[in-house]
C-alpha cells in the first residue's frame, strides 16, 4: 500500500515537472529546470540515507554487527558516491551557468527568437544561423574570454561541449573527488551567491567525511591491537602475581606457557560470557555445533537418553587448555573430572607400565561415569535416590604428549547428569557401551586376558615339569612300576585342575 503510494507520487511529480515549461513560459522552464535539479538532489540524499544501513546490514528490522573491515568499506564507497553528487551537482550548476550567460547576450543581442532557441523550443534555420555567428553567444563557451565570471564552473565549459558521455562523467566524477578530498581548498568562487553556498557545503562535505573515514581507519587499526593490548595487560597482571606470591622460575616459566597457549586458543574471548546473553534454545544450537565431538565418543553416542541426554552434557562442559607435559591423571589420586580431547594427544599409562594413546574424539576419566551409573538408581515409588560422595581411586597416569584444548566435566556435574537420567542410564545396551567401548574398559579386559593366559601357560608348564618327574621316578625307584598308575592319576587330576583355573581366571 504504501509502495503504491510512494509511486504514484513519483509519477505526479514527473507529469507536474514536465508541464511547467509549457505553462510557466520561459522563466517558468528556467525555474522548471532549478525544482528539477533540487527534486533529483533531495532524493538522491534521502536514497543514500537509505541505502547505506543496508550496506553495512542494519536495518530498522534486524541489527548485525558490522566488522572493522566493513565500516572501512563503507566509508570508502561514502566518499565515491558523494564524489559522484558532487561531480554531478557540479556539471549540472555549469549548465545552469552557461544557460544564463546565453540569456545574457541573448538580451544584449536584441535577437529575436533566441530565447526560443535556448529553450529549444524553436528550429527556424535563419535565426538559428545568426544566433551560432553572434559574438557574445560564442563567449558563452569560452570561460577564457571573461565574458561572464564562472567562477568555480570554469573547467566545465569545455565540456559542455563534449559529445562522448563517458567523457563528461568521469571529469565530472574526478572534479568531485578532487574537491572532497582537498575540501575545495584550490577553488575560488565568484560572487554568484549560489555558487558561494555550493563551495562551501563541498568544504563541509568534505570534512565531514574526511573525520568519517579517519575515525573508521583508526578503529580499524585499534581493533588490530585491541587482542595484543589485551593480551600484554593480562600477561603483566600475572607477572605481577608471580612476583608477589615469589613463585620460583621453574613455575613461572610454566604459567607463562600456560597462559599464553590458553589465551591463543580461546582468542580471548569468554565462550561462556558470549553465550550467557543468548537465548535458551540459540545457545542449544550453538554448543550443538561446537561440541560435535560428543557424539563421536563411544561411552555417548549410543546412549538410550537422546538428546537431551547430550544436550545435559553439553550445557556442562567446561573449556580447559593443557600444556605439553601436564598431568591430568595420577596413580593414587581421587578421579576429579572426565575430559573430552579436542586437539591434542594423550598418554594414559597403567600400573604395569603398559599405555594407551588417546587423540582427537576420545576421552579420559570415563571410570568416573561408571561409577556414578552403577551407583544411580531410584526407588520404587519413583523418586531419586541421593548418591553419596566418590571415592574412585585412580590407577594410571594420564600425561599429556603435545598442547591440549579439551572439555572437562566436573564428578559434580556428571552426578547431576546421571541422577537426572538414570532412568534412560539403566539400559542393557548402555551398560554395554560403557563396558565394552570405553578404551579405559577394554585396557582392563585386555590386562585381565593377558594375566589369564600367563596362569595357564604356569600352570600347562608345572603339569609338564610333574610327567617328566613321574618319567624319572618310574625308571629310577625300584617301586616305579607298583606306583606307576597312582602316579599318572595324579598328574592327570593336577592338569585338569589346572585347565580349571585358566578357564575360570579367562
Amino acid at each position: 500500500m504504501k509502495a503504491n503510494q510512494r509511486s504514484q507520487f513519483r509519477r505526479l511529480g514527473i507529469l507536474i515537472l514536465i508541464a511547467l515549461p509549457n505553462s510557466l513560459g520561459s522563466s517558468g522552464a528556467i525555474n522548471a529546470k532549478n525544482l528539477l535539479s533540487l527534486l533529483i538532489f533531495v532524493q538522491y540524499i534521502a536514497k543514500l540515507f537509505r541505502f547505506l544501513p543496508r550496506l553495512i546490514g542494519r536495518s530498522s528490522t534486524q541489527i548485525i554487527y558490522a566488522s572493522t573491515g566493513a565500516n572501512l568499506t563503507t566509508g570508502l564507497l561514502i566518499f565515491m558516491l558523494s564524489a559522484h553528487g558532487v561531480g554531478s551537482c557540479w556539471y549540472l550548476f555549469a549548465l545552469v551557468r552557461v544557460n544564463q550567460c546565453l540569456q545574457d547576450a541573448c538580451h544584449r543581442s536584441n535577437l529575436p527568437g533566441c530565447m526560443d532557441l535556448i529553450d529549444c523550443r524553436s528550429k527556424e534555420s535563419n535565426i538559428s544561423a545568426r544566433w551560432i555567428n553572434d559574438k557574445g553567444a560564442n563567449a558563452c563557451l569560452n570561460a577564457t574570454s571573461g565574458a561572464f565570471s564562472y567562477g568555480i564552473y570554469a573547467n566545465a565549459i569545455p565540456l559542455t561541449i563534449e559529445t562522448k558521455v563517458i567523457n563528461k562523467y568521469v571529469y565530472a566524477l574526478f572534479w568531485g573527488f578532487q574537491q572532497v578530498i582537498t575540501m575545495a581548498g584550490n577553488q575560488a568562487p565568484s560572487y554568484f551567491v549560489w555558487e558561494v553556498l555550493f563551495t562551501m557545503c563541498i568544504m563541509a562535505l568534505g570534512l565531514l567525511l574526511l573525520a568519517l573515514l579517519i575515525g573508521n581507519i583508526q578503529g580499524f587499526f585499534q581493533s588490530l591491537g585491541m587482542r595484543r593490548l589485551e593480551m600484554i595487560c593480562r600477561g603483566r597482571d600475572v607477572e605481577q602475581w608471580m612476583r608477589g606470591r615469589r613463585l620460583p622460575e621453574d613455575l613461572k616459566r610454566r604459567v607463562r606457557v600456560a597462559e599464553w597457549y590458553s589465551w591463543h586458543a580461546t582468542m580471548g574471548v569468554p565462550e561462556s560470557m558470549v553465550l550467557k546473553n543468548l537465548p535458551e534454545d540459540l545457545q542449544t544450537d550453538i554448543r550443538r555445533h561446537l561440541y560435535k565431538f560428543v557424539n563421536k565418543v563411544p561411552i555417548l553416542s549410543l546412549m538410550d537418553g537422546g538428546e537431551p541426554f547430550l544436550d545435559a552434557i553439553r550445557e556442562r562442559l567446561i573449556q580447559t587448555t593443557y600444556i605439553k607435559g601436564s598431568r591430568i591423571l595420577s596413580q593414587g589420586d581421587l578421579v576429579q573430572k572426565m575430559v573430552f580431547i579436542m586437539r591434542g594427544k594423550l598418554e594414559s599409562v597403567g600400573e604395569d607400565g603398559s599405555s594407551v594413546m588417546l587423540s582427537e574424539g576420545d576421552a579420559c576419566g570415563e571410570e568416573l561415569l561408571r561409577w556414578y551409573l552403577e551407583q544411580s538408581s531410584e526407588s520404587k515409588e519413583g523418586k531419586q535416590v541421593k548418591i553419596q560422595e566418590h571415592d574412585l581411586i585412580s590407577d594410571r597416569t594420564v600425561r599429556c604428549l603435545t598442547n591440549l584444548e579439551a572439555f572437562s566435566l566436573d564428578a559434580k556435574d556428571i552426578e547431576e547428569v546421571t541422577t537426572r537420567f538414570s532412568r534412560f542410564l539403566q539400559s542393557p545396551r548402555v551398560q554395554q557401551v560403557i563396558r565394552y567401548e570405553s578404551p579405559y574398559w577394554r585396557f582392563l579386559a585386555a590386562k585381565r586376558i593377558q594375566d589369564a593366559w600367563r596362569n595357564m601357560k604356569k600352570c600347562l608348564s608345572q603339569a609338564n615339569t610333574t610327567q617328566n618327574d613321574y618319567q624319572t621316578l618310574r625308571h629310577e625307584s625300584p617301586y616305579g612300576k607298583s606306583h606307576r598308575p597312582n602316579r599318572i592319576q595324579i598328574a592327570w587330576r593336577n592338569r585338569k585342575k589346572s585347565l580349571r583355573r585358566a578357564n575360570a581366571t579367562q
